[in-house]
């Protein structure tokens, strides 16, 4: 078995302007991502994922390009089933050798933001073809999976402090969500902006509903502080990115003064961030976010870390179906991970670019036993939204 070509496609996907939203990242009027197809000689195919900006503010061309023309031809003639191996050499780069020989990492100097964005979409396609070639789903090429289901949370909420509850109640009649997502931070001017927000929430939502609130990192880490003390009393499930992902030691300065579990990680990159966020106690609950942090052997990694220090695991699942299955196999075979992030926000990619749907029912979401990713992508879909370089 050889990989015989690796095409990335930047897809973008247009919003019905009555579906989009508008948060600290603008008004999503589309979504996109970078789909990665990798095909062996003898006829099969895998699929991945890459990001590196949220909905419509990614212009993907330079990551597909990076894939297409980079990394591409490296890999073709290479046997596909050595995913450690092709990870390692498109993390080390010329020095990949020195790495599988002496075990330890010859980076590659660029080695963060888009050059890890690159390879996760390389490596999920990888795991998705090797499940295929054996007829094995994912999961069980990890370990196993522990459960045939998993939790899953709402995430969304966007809506003023007159209009969150009835919208956060919307997302629980959905799906019987029994854990919901809210939007923070600047978006609401003030940190007692935000604050009114949560009150008006939980009230809404009652005491046995999870709250979780997501300030995309945009407070300074006094206002962080600020908004901590003031909730409390909401009982959060977790505060997601208090602040910029660049300042972990202030991520941990918020989280030593409150009760309020700490979530982070969407925007760190592959297991040495997540450490650094680990040894700094700057977390409770570690989201990688497959497209990005470099792929399903990377967030394997992740997962470790945070078993190793009693922490769990939630992986940012705002993504496209491809990322979001990646996700959910490493959530269901990773010891630390426990619930699913699934978007309310307007995502054509998650329900339109695979023949397949991720229901959910009784706030669950089953993990599925078909081969690989368990996904099969919708070529017409694909060749409609593909941007032409």
């Amino acid at each position: 078995m050889r990989i015989q070509s690796i095409t990335a496609s930047w897809l973008h996907v247009p919003i019905p302007p009555a579906q989009q939203h508008v948060s600290d990242f603008g008004r999503m009027a589309s979504f996109d991502s970078v789909l990665v197809r990798v095909e062996t000689a003898c006829g099969l195919v895998g699929y991945g994922e890459a990001k590196e900006e949220v909905g419509s503010s990614a212009n993907c061309h330079a990551l597909a390009d990076l894939i297409n023309h980079k990394f591409a031809p490296l890999l073709i003639g290479e046997d596909p089933r050595d995913i450690v191996r092709l990870s390692e050499r498109l993390y080390n780069g010329t020095r990949d050798h020195y790495a599988l020989q002496h075990g330890r990492v010859f980076p590659a100097l660029g080695r963060r933001g888009s050059h890890v964005c690159a390879i996760s979409g390389i490596d999920i396609a990888l795991w998705d073809l090797l499940g295929k070639s054996l007829g094995a789903p994912v999961w069980r090429l990890l370990g196993g999976r522990k459960a045939e289901r998993m939790p899953a949370y709402a995430s969304g909420g966007w809506a003023d402090a007159q209009g969150i509850g009835a919208q956060l109640l919307s997302y629980v009649e959905r799906g019987g969500f029994r854990a919901v997502k809210m939007r923070v931070g600047i978006i609401d001017g003030t940190v007692v902006g935000s604050v009114r927000r949560v009150k008006a929430a939980r009230e809404a939502l009652g005491p046995d509903i999870g709250l979780m609130c997501d300030a995309h990192g945009t407070w300074s880490v006094t206002e962080a502080k600020q908004f901590c003390r003031q909730v409390e009393d909401c009982h959060l499930t977790w505060f997601e990115e208090p602040v910029a992902a660049d300042d972990p030691r202030g991520m941990a300065e918020v989280r030593s003064i409150t009760s309020v579990p700490i979530a982070a990680g969407e925007s760190e990159f592959n297991r040495f961030d997540f450490r650094n966020l680990a040894e700094l106690r700057a977390a409770d609950i570690f989201q990688p976010d497959l497209a990005i942090c470099g792929g399903i052997t990377e967030a394997m990694r992740i997962g470790a870390i945070a078993s190793a220090f009693n922490l769990r695991l939630a992986p940012h699942l705002w993504t496209g179906a491809t990322a979001f299955a990646a996700g959910m196999h490493v959530a269901a075979a990773s010891p630390a991970g426990f619930i699913l992030e699934y978007s309310l926000g307007a995502n054509p990619l998650l329900h339109e670019l695979v023949v397949e749907d991720f229901p959910v029912r009784d706030g669950f979401v089953d993990i599925p036993d078909r081969p690989g990713l368990g996904i099969t992508v919708d070529e017409a879909f694909v060749q409609r939204y593909a941007v032409t370089p």
